[in-house]
């Protein structure tokens, strides 16, 4: 009797042992929520404006060639993209997706003879769109400017577009000054009409596009550009195109030749300091 109280105390000892021994080990971890989805990061694409290439520089708006691949190979070696302007303004119109993070835009003003003799070679090379913002009343006239079967050999490579700079480059704050409100009118129809029409029966394709020349703009110009038929317009302010801007109004970076190095890096990241342009 004794030997089975002994055995029944030690099976006792035992079942309490491995309880506690269970006890003591550490439950294992719930397995950790999967991590939030990370926020898409807001859309901002610096549309980089240029207006003429050369050797030497001849003045300010002339930006030396090698200075010009100098960006388009930082740009291509840093993970950026160039994207056509097109695909900027479908975003802002709910009708394309939205630019993926380092998208920029190229564009030109004034269709400058050295586009097609030191910027063409560029473009084809580095593979990048182009938007030409031209005024119709210098092609084939003006010795500085580009011709008609320049300009449709530039559409024919699929890498440029050709869009409005108005019909002759007025100054709209000058001309505001020295007419009669009905002058005025008058005057502002004809320079956004007459070269939208221009430029379609010479070229072919949609003109709604406007970049405003030097950058000058009011609420009345944007109702007359609106009313002409564009969707959209460009001034000349130094900060990346998003969300808050108005699709009649996206800002363009206005790049000079000391735009170089560190400085070009800064524009295109969105870090460099705001310059203001007066003319």
């Amino acid at each position: 009797m004794k030997k089975l109280h002994l055995l029944v105390l030690a099976l006792v000892v035992s079942v309490v042992a491995v309880s506690l021994s269970v006890a003591s080990v550490p439950k294992k971890a719930a397995p950790a929520p999967p991590p939030a989805p990370s926020v898409r990061q807001e859309v901002g694409v610096p549309i980089l404006l240029y207006h003429r290439f050369g050797q030497t520089v001849a003045d300010g708006m002339t930006m030396k060639t090698s200075v010009f691949e100098s960006h388009l190979k930082y740009l291509k070696e840093n993970g950026y993209k160039v994207i056509p302007l097109r695909q900027l303004i479908d975003w802002y119109q709910k009708r394309g997706p939205a630019p993926a993070p380092k998208s920029v835009v190229i564009v030109e003003d004034d269709a400058h003879k050295s586009v097609y003799t030191d910027m063409l070679p560029l473009v084809k090379k580095y593979n990048v769109p182009v938007t030409i913002f031209t005024y119709p009343s210098a092609i084939s006239n003006a010795k500085y400017a580009m011709t008609w079967e320049q300009l449709r050999e530039l559409k024919k490579t699929g890498l440029f577009d050709i869009q409005s700079h108005t019909f002759w480059h007025p100054n709209f704050r000058k001309d505001r000054k020295k007419m009669t409100p009905a002058e005025f009118e008058k005057s502002v129809n004809t320079q956004l009409k007459k070269s939208k029409e221009r430029l379609e029966q010479q070229l072919g394709g949609k003109v709604d596009l406007l970049a405003w020349p030097f950058g000058i703009h009011d609420d009345y110009l944007l109702q007359k550009a609106a009313a002409a038929g564009y969707v959209a317009t460009f001034t000349i302010q130094a900060h990346h195109a998003g969300p808050a801007d108005n699709i009649m109004k996206l800002p363009r970076y206005l790049l000079i030749n000391s735009d170089q190095g560190k400085a070009f890096a800064q524009i295109v990241s969105g870090a460099a300091l705001k310059r203001d342009v007066v003319f």
